[in-house]
């Protein structure tokens, strides 16, 4: 598990970084400001819930056994994947349903710091 979470925050890492380059620098004349404001977003939160899927594995590393741990970095992964995919989507496309699943990453996100919040009383004495 915690291999799983620490490659996947390096990679998730890399992309975020990869996009917000991206962004910068070929969509600042493709883009409206809204539509660049979105994509700054999904950037945004791309990169601090990789380094939060970073810190859950370096945990379950040290925890194994905390069931929580396990939850907390999969609800980071799938807040990677719709809230920031369906931004990141929004932003190219215009399609504003997109905007409407958005929030479902919001809530795994929040889910997921909740997690480790109830795993921290389990990892201390």
């Amino acid at each position: 598990m915690a291999q799983i979470f620490i490659a996947s925050a390096a990679i998730s890492g890399a992309l975020a970084v990869a996009f917000g380059a991206f962004g910068a620098h070929a969509l600042k004349n493709r883009l409206d400001a809204h539509a660049l404001g979105v994509f700054e977003t999904a950037v945004q939160y791309h990169f601090f819930h990789s380094l939060a899927l970073l810190a859950v594995g370096i945990l379950a590393l040290n925890y194994p056994h905390v069931n929580l741990l396990r939850s907390s970095g999969w609800l980071f992964l799938l807040g990677l994947l719709v809230f920031s995919g369906s931004l990141y989507l929004l932003s190219f496309s215009g399609l504003r349903w997109l905007g409407a699943i958005t929030p479902l990453g919001g809530l795994a996100f929040i889910a997921g710091w909740g997690c480790l919040a109830a795993a921290s009383w389990k990892l201390l004495p």
